[in-house]
């Protein structure tokens, strides 16, 4: 049975399985996190054994209002997302919370929020409301000052430090990469657990990043994005703690749904599928199924 939710929305205490990121994190190797973004996505993911899994905010509001990640989702949207997610994986989630949605009081709520909903992480950004996807044009960033009160706010409102503060900047599409890191040190003096510098565009600036901090470093690896794409055991070289493919799952399955549909389009038929379907009594075993059909087989009359 699920928890009741609170006051808030926000459901009581988390699983034990959504606290043991920071645990993880002292292995000292990298953490490959894929993209998570419905809960078809949760539930294949989950079951494969990885350390940690993302909830992509692009895919999420993508999936979940059809919308681009632009700021067009709500706390309340998002938190919904989060309880979802969290209340049914037994692997760790890094949630995306944006800005914080609003001002210093709006980024305690939702770190209080998504704490209580299971997440292992809040990922926190220094863009201007509304943000924008970290690969797209167009970002600007506040004032580091105002940066550092959110991460100061956001440490101070959770209630155990093994709900992860990650802090994001996106200074380094127009400000470059000084710029970036110099907040990357500012996020870590006020208390960040996790710092993440978004869409550097070359390995020599990846490897800068793994040189600048002593804390755990999150790098974003979005295929045709801004960023390289290096193979696992560089970025731990690197320094790099968690890598996380937050793209992968949405990307694959949309160029899979467009070449179904349009086979199916072009021939009336899903005979000759250039895509490999899933056994369906196998998907519906991974959905769950079969303790429907245990609770049908105990209750028949």
């Amino acid at each position: 049975m699920n928890p009741t939710p609170g006051a808030d929305g926000a459901t009581p205490a988390p699983t034990p399985a959504s606290r043991s990121l920071r645990g993880r994190l002292r292995k000292g190797h990298l953490i490959a996190a894929p993209g998570i973004y419905d809960l078809v996505s949760l539930r294949i993911a989950d079951r494969m054994g990885f350390e940690s899994l993302y909830m992509t905010g692009y895919g999420t509001v993508a999936s979940h209002l059809g919308l681009p990640d632009a700021g067009l989702a709500s706390y309340a949207d998002m938190l919904n997302r989060v309880q979802a997610f969290c209340g049914m994986a037994t692997t760790p989630v890094i949630c995306d919370g944006d800005t914080g949605y609003g001002g210093l009081l709006n980024v305690a709520h939702a770190v209080r929020g998504y704490e209580r909903a299971g997440a292992a992480a809040i990922q926190l950004e220094d863009q201007e409301f509304p943000k924008k996807c970290g690969h797209t044009p167009g970002r600007r960033v506040v004032p580091v000052e105002d940066m550092v009160e959110k991460v100061r706010v956001a440490v101070e409102a959770r209630s155990s430090e093994d709900f992860l503060v990650i802090a994001r900047t996106d200074a380094r599409t127009v400000h470059g990469l000084d710029e970036a890191l110099r907040r990357g040190e500012a996020y870590a003096r006020a208390g960040a657990d996790v710092l993440f510098i978004e869409s550097p565009e070359s390995e020599e600036e990846l490897a800068r990043i793994g040189r600048s901090f002593d804390l755990p470093l999150l790098v974003n690896i979005v295929e045709s994005g801004r960023t390289p794409v290096l193979p696992p055991a560089v970025l731990q070289e690197m320094g790099f703690s968690i890598a996380i493919y937050p793209a992968i799952g949405f990307l694959a399955a949309g160029q899979a749904l467009q070449e179904a549909y349009g086979h199916l389009r072009r021939t009336g038929s899903s005979l000759g599928s250039p895509v490999p379907l899933h056994d369906f009594m196998d998907f519906s075993r991974l959905m769950g199924f079969e303790a429907v059909w245990d609770f049908d087989r105990r209750h028949a009359r």
